[in-house]
């Protein structure tokens, strides 16, 4: 008898990818499929990060109604959305976070079900694979102890928690025999690992570091007030990428505050200065039109954000997230404004990653690349990957690239890197 075929319809940020996974590997009974056509069941991990994701998530479910699939709802959406989609009949079963490795059997009800389950449970299951993927993501921590006065995710994700260090290096091990040699680190709040168990970030860091298969790690969004001595001392370690995420969400001391920050702009910028003389890029999370941001607080925020450096950016206009103190206040900022200070920051960090890029090409530092994808074109191939500094580089090369490559010489353009070899 034929399985049936399950699609899994991933909305957020890389902790739900990696909680996808570890459903995929809980299926005993059904078929992963690719293809949503394909598919008997769709599942829904859902990001409720902002009103707007929550609106994006219904719109698929709602274009789903007359496609005869099965359509179950889970992900950090359950709590703020996922009574209200139950209680319509548009989803057969809602479970949360806490349920995910019970899949294979919540899939087998015959009768529609709500469970929202609980904000302080962790995974058991090992994550052996990651289907289609050159790299492993390994979630070390769930939850966040902050309150940040735009977010909800500590509301629907729990308090800050973190996986067992044995356990964490045991599934590396296992992705490592199964041909994984880059992994990321990734969690809801992926810098407070340890703080419940009298342990540091620093200490999983270096044992990941001593596994011999292990040959690049990639540390996912920290926040600067987690940054601490023996992080920095840990990050001598070269298999550690030489780019680093660290979420400022702001440059203004005022709007820090307004957003309930921990980070303060002062020391902000000398951790930046002293980590880019480490030779690391760096790149960071920035919210523009936040309720509050003033012109003045504005023109402020940019001789700050200039000072940074920055080489990678992720910006977002503010969206209103209901439930938080930030969606409450009433001083918001015109969209187009909103628009307009989101292009002027990421021109700035174009400029800074360009300028970056061309310093290493004239010094000539060889790159470190791990190869993605690789395709035929004509009598040769094309290739594309990531080096250590998180930068993209597309390779023109007579055979067909291994994974893992060196490049001695590139060209430094606007859109990226390029290398012939």
């Amino acid at each position: 008898m034929q399985k049936p075929k399950v699609y899994f319809k991933t909305f957020g940020c890389r902790t739900n990818l990696f909680d996808t996974q570890v459903m995929i590997n809980s299926l005993k009974d059904f078929h992963k499929t690719n293809y949503e056509e394909d598919s008997d069941i769709v599942v829904v991990n859902s990001c409720t990060v902002t009103n707007g994701a929550d609106s994006g998530v219904r719109n698929y479910i709602n274009r789903l109604q007359n496609e005869g699939k099965k359509i179950y709802f889970t992900g950090c959406g359950v709590d703020t959305q996922g009574k209200n989609l139950f209680d319509k009949g548009l989803v057969f079963g809602v479970f949360g976070h806490s349920l995910k490795e019970s899949i294979n059997d919540l899939l087998k009800k015959q009768h529609n079900f709500f469970f929202k389950g609980d904000n302080e449970s962790l995974d058991s299951n090992i994550v052996s694979d990651f289907s289609g993927k050159s790299r492993a993501f390994i979630k070390i921590q769930e939850g966040c102890n902050f309150a940040c006065s735009y977010c909800i995710i500590p509301q629907v994700r729990g308090k800050a928690r973190s996986f067992e260090l044995t356990k964490i290096i045991e599934q590396i091990k296992i992705l490592c025999d199964n041909g994984f040699s880059e992994f990321v680190l990734t969690g809801t709040n992926m810098g407070s690992w340890g703080i419940d168990k009298n342990e540091k970030l620093s200490q999983l860091i270096e044992s990941i570091c001593d596994i011999d298969e292990v040959k690049r790690l990639r540390l996912g969004s920290l926040e600067p007030s987690q940054i601490d001595s023996s992080f920095l001392s840990a990050l001598q370690n070269q298999k550690i990428e030489r780019h680093l995420h660290i979420a400022l969400q702001h440059t203004s001391p005022t709007m820090l505050k307004i957003m309930n920050r921990q980070n303060i702009f002062k020391n902000d910028l000398e951790l930046f200065t002293k980590l880019q003389k480490m030779g690391f890029a760096l790149g960071s999370d920035y919210i523009v039109g936040h309720p509050g941001e003033s012109e003045e607080i504005w023109n402020e925020a940019m001789t700050n954000f200039k000072l940074l450096n920055l080489t990678h950016i992720h910006s977002f206009i503010y969206s209103k997230r209901d439930g938080t103190r930030s969606s409450t206040l009433k001083d918001t900022i015109n969209g187009n404004i909103s628009k307009e200070r989101k292009k002027q920051i990421e021109e700035i960090v174009n400029q800074n990653n360009y300028n970056f890029r061309k310093d290493i090409q004239t010094l000539k530092k060889p790159l470190k690349v791990l190869i993605e994808t690789s395709k035929e074109n004509g009598d040769s191939y094309i290739s594309h990957g990531f080096d250590e500094y998180y930068n993209k580089i597309e390779i023109t090369s007579k055979n067909k690239l291994d994974k893992w490559i060196t490049i001695n010489d590139f060209v430094a353009k606007n859109e990226g890197n390029y290398a012939e070899i």
